[in-house]
């Protein structure tokens, strides 16, 4: 009798665990649709996309679309393709990613550890920060770069992206800071270590998984921006994400679906890698700042 209700069980959790990773599959594959779709249009040649599926397989694959997103589609009436265009979105995005993020790990280490008074107020206000919409800040922007003569330049959106990203650092890196004990940074300050001694040498080897938090969240918000760099990006500043918008409402007679296609690959693609690379960094950065303060 208990070797049969042990038996049934096992054929309960077979069933339940056969359901759960049926499911699973199915809604990999939802989620995974679109990309196929992007993917086999993108090597796909334009009479196949005319008069076949949109789910077929590519009967003759090529790289034709790729090679002209990247290098000569047009974006208004420039047709260098996607190319100069990545290179901004790169100089842009390096520098705003890094500075910003070593701004919110000093913020976050006086806020966590360096308490002052009036401290609380502090961390309210830049809580509120995280909050304000991308149109609020779009006027005192404009006025800021112009008068420091940055103005439709590259270095002005990192200026742009490294304020507007102060707020969301700061929030990660301080919530991550108070679960450094507090008697290890005495212990410390005890021993004559300063400010800067006790950063570098216990707070900062500790901060790699909200360094890898900080860097995916600010690298996947000022690389898929859209909004700033239409507006203070020039001709010669702006951001892959406005190139293309560009490309894919810049009519020719013909709508190149599998150029477009291959454009938006391209363009989300460093995303995607930085997911890849350093996602199991995202959740435990996440999760470590989670249980205190």
């Amino acid at each position: 009798m208990p070797s049969d209700i042990q038996s049934l069980d096992g054929e309960r959790i077979t069933i339940g665990r056969v359901a759960i990773y049926t499911l699973l599959v199915l809604v990999a594959l939802y989620y995974l649709a679109p990309l196929y779709v992007m993917l086999t249009t993108s090597v796909k040649t334009l009479d196949q996309i005319r008069d076949g599926n949109l789910l077929d397989f590519p009967l003759a694959p090529t790289t034709a679309a790729w090679s002209k997103a990247w290098s000569t589609a047009c974006t208004g009436v420039r047709c260098e393709g996607l190319a100069p265009y990545f290179w901004n979105s790169v100089q842009m995005v390096v520098p705003a990613v890094l500075i910003s993020s070593l701004i919110g790990s000093l913020n976050g280490y006086v806020l966590a550890h360096w308490r002052f008074p009036g401290h609380n107020v502090v961390f309210t206000a830049l809580m509120v920060g995280c909050f304000i919409p991308f149109q609020v800040v779009i006027l005192p922007m404009a006025r800021l770069l112009g008068m420091a003569d940055l103005a439709n330049t590259t270095t002005g959106l990192v200026v742009v992206h490294i304020i507007y990203g102060i707020a969301f650092t700061t929030l990660f890196f301080r919530n991550y800071y108070v679960t450094v004990p507090d008697e290890l940074v005495n212990a410390a300050r005890i021993d004559g270590a300063g400010f800067f001694m006790i950063y570098r040498r216990i707070i900062f080897p500790l901060s790699l998984p909200i360094f890898m938090v900080c860097f995916i969240w600010q690298f996947t918000q000022i690389w898929n921006d859209f909004l700033f760099g239409v507006v203070f990006g020039g001709a010669d500043a702006q951001p892959i994400t406005v190139a293309l918008n560009n490309l894919v409402n810049t009519s020719t007679g013909v709508t190149e679906y599998n150029v477009n296609m291959a454009a938006a690959i391209i363009a989300a693609l460093p995303t995607l890698v930085i997911y890849m690379v350093a996602g199991k960094y995202f959740v435990r950065g996440l999760t470590a700042g989670a249980v205190k303060g």
